[in-house]
């Protein structure tokens, strides 16, 4: 029983831990990694089970630094699949984020990167428009009185300090464009900053737009809140 209920525990945070990883580096498709992160969940409550079956009617196989151990990894198979659908639940199943509800910025340089992408590069419009307004309607375009060359220097401090990678500057149309890869599924979101004059003032623009996967699960929006604040902090040196 203490073999099995270990085997199991193991087994299930494998299939969890491993999921990003065997995605991101092309050993199987999403869906096939998305499928073992399932099973994951499944196997953390079946050594679970076990264990507390072994607890109760088979104690004397029970050592207290197994059954911890064992208790440790089933619970972190269960909890990081299960906060993953809690966050799903509570965010709209949208994976492109603008500031610029009306005219967000238009990808360029980044545009023929996301060729193979099963997300298209062009704006889904009014109705994607309207779940982030109820969602997220603290984003919004962004004023400063700094000159249009300090924001865009500062910006591409910013993409670099927050270990984005740059992909493509203009200053004469204000743009600068970038990419992320998440850590654990090596997912790809690309970002676009747009900066325009208005009289005295100019108008920062972000835009954060997942590649794959329908609900980005409020990565989008965080990673412009992160942009806005590490930008806030490069103009405040």
């Amino acid at each position: 029983m203490k073999m099995l209920v270990s085997l199991m525990s193991v087994t299930a945070i494998l299939l969890v831990a491993l999921a990003g990883p065997l995605y991101k580096f092309g050993v199987v498709e999403l869906g096939t990694a998305f499928t073992g992160f399932k099973f994951g969940l499944f196997a953390g409550i079946a050594a679970l089970v076990l264990l507390a079956i072994q607890l109760l009617f088979k104690r004397n196989t029970a050592s207290i630094g197994s059954a911890l151990a064992s208790a440790v990894l089933a619970v972190t198979a269960i909890v990081v699949p299960l906060g993953m659908m809690n966050t799903a639940k509570n965010v709209p199943p949208i994976h492109d984020i603008s500031t610029d509800l009306v005219n967000p910025p238009e990808f360029v340089a980044i545009a023929p990167l996301r060729i193979d992408a099963s997300n298209p590069v062009e704006y889904a419009g009014a109705e994607v428009a309207e779940q982030q307004r109820t969602a997220y309607p603290d984003l919004q375009t962004l004023t400063y009185a700094n000159s249009k060359p300090e924001l865009i220097k500062a910006a591409k401090q910013a993409i670099e300090n927050l270990g984005w990678d740059l992909v493509n500057t203009d200053a004469d149309k204000g743009i600068i464009e970038a990419t992320e890869t998440t850590a654990w599924f090596g997912f790809k979101d690309d970002v676009i900053i747009r900066v325009t004059d208005n009289d005295s003032e100019r108008l920062v623009d972000i835009r954060s737009k997942s590649r794959v996967g329908q609900s980005d699960l409020g990565k989008n929006a965080a990673r412009i809140h992160s942009f806005i604040d590490e930008l806030d902090s490069v103009l405040a040196k």
